[in-house]
């Protein structure tokens, strides 16, 4: 979500089409905040337009694209983001801070173990960790080409999640780490956060487990 700006060259392309039923599959980590907020983490091979501009996006990074992950972090907002106010703009500001919090951790853990990962600021669409480059990433654009949601086009392009409408904060990480690499350094990072698994989910490991 690049705040009140769009960046062009992200139509999804025929090659992309795929990925446009993507949702249906969707299966992410889930996680309920310290405030009872839900949060969706997945992570992705990368987008078409990540393939095709990554030098653009971070100039110092040399990596072969086939190892490019893409992290999705979609937190639920307490107020549908497609609306325009003083509080909902304050919310948002929350919600970058809690992803700027946890990506950082996260991207540390990585980077300590010899990774290329930063995350990027929803609020400009460029790297925290490293040196931007010459175009900036669009979280909402890279959200709806990787799991096919839908996009509210008005002042600042907007998410429309299955569950959640639009009340969706998308924000994004970019690692050369694979996703077995990735995933526990999440649910570590999640838990120093105090992030909890849902209590549905919870239910739902105890019956598998015949608890």
């Amino acid at each position: 979500m690049v705040y009140g700006k769009r960046v062009a060259g992200y139509e999804v392309l025929p090659v992309e089409q795929s990925r446009l039923k993507a949702f249906q599959q969707y299966s992410p980590i889930e996680w309920v905040t310290e405030t009872g907020q839900a949060v969706e983490v997945s992570v992705h091979r990368c987008s078409l337009f990540v393939a095709q501009n990554l030098e653009r996006v971070f100039p110092d990074w040399v990596l072969p694209i086939t190892t490019c992950r893409v992290i999705v972090v979609l937190q639920q907002s307490r107020y549908p983001l497609a609306e325009t106010a003083p509080h909902i703009e304050r919310g948002k500001d929350r919600l970058r801070e809690r992803f700027i919090s946890f990506g950082s951790d996260a991207a540390r853990h990585l980077r300590e173990r010899g990774f290329l990962t930063d995350l990027i600021d929803p609020r400009t669409g460029y790297p925290l960790l490293s040196r931007p480059g010459e175009i900036a990433h669009d979280d909402t654009a890279a959200v709806k080409a990787l799991l096919g949601f839908s996009v509210i086009h008005n002042s600042c392009s907007v998410l429309e999640h299955p569950s959640w409408g639009s009340a969706v904060y998308p924000s994004i990480l970019i690692s050369s780490a694979s996703s077995r690499a990735i995933m526990p350094v999440l649910k570590r990072v999640a838990l120093q956060h105090g992030w909890i698994v849902p209590q549905s989910k919870t239910q739902l490991q105890l019956s598998v487990l015949g608890v």
